[in-house]
């Protein structure tokens, strides 16, 4: 299968990488090459040139999700004045609770779930929460008020994947009373 004529090099990785993610989520993160190529669209020849091991690409799809998740809660915490305290804190809020709604979560934690079993991505993860821990303490909020909502929305991110406890009203009830700890003052 040669190189689709007239597809930009961006594009063509943009298509390898969702492809891989799709059959990531849904074979976990042992799925082959070919397979991928071909969900793709592209030779295997032709996702190599993109990424030139399998581990290259599962680590642009994890960065991928990292920095996706990261510029949606920048683009949110964007519509409050700067140095407001607690706005990164109400976007992380935000953004996390809109994705639960979303019904393509399942698939982003599958994929994510997967990705966590490479030892590169783990550091990759680490690092991020790392970074994410000390952006969200630097909002102005006590310590004690981020652990909780961090807490908080990442179980409630998560629970797609196991069997949600809360119901809709539960976790609207839930980021409400999130949001509302934000408030200083």
């Amino acid at each position: 299968m040669g190189r689709t004529a007239g597809r930009a090099a961006d594009d063509t990785q943009r298509n390898i990488l969702d492809a891989a993610m799709t059959l990531v989520a849904r074979r976990g993160s042992g799925v082959s090459i070919a397979d991928i190529a071909a969900a793709a669209g592209v030779s295997k020849g032709g996702l190599l040139y993109h990424f030139s091991t399998k581990d290259d690409l599962l680590r642009a799809g994890a960065r991928d999700l990292f920095e996706t998740f990261r510029s949606r809660v920048y683009d949110q915490a964007q519509r409050e004045p700067d140095g407001e305290p607690g706005r990164l804190n109400r976007a992380y809020i935000r953004v996390s609770f809109a994705d639960v709604a979303d019904e393509g979560v399942r698939e982003i934690i599958a994929v994510a779930a997967q990705l966590m079993s490479e030892p590169t991505v783990q550091e990759m993860s680490a690092a991020d929460g790392r970074r994410w821990r000390d952006e969200l303490t630097a909002d102005g909020l006590p310590e004690s008020t981020v652990r909780l909502i961090v807490a908080a929305t990442d179980g409630v991110s998560s629970a797609p994947l196991w069997g949600a406890v809360l119901d809709a009203a539960d976790q609207r009830a839930l980021e409400s009373e999130l949001l509302e700890r934000t408030r200083v003052g």
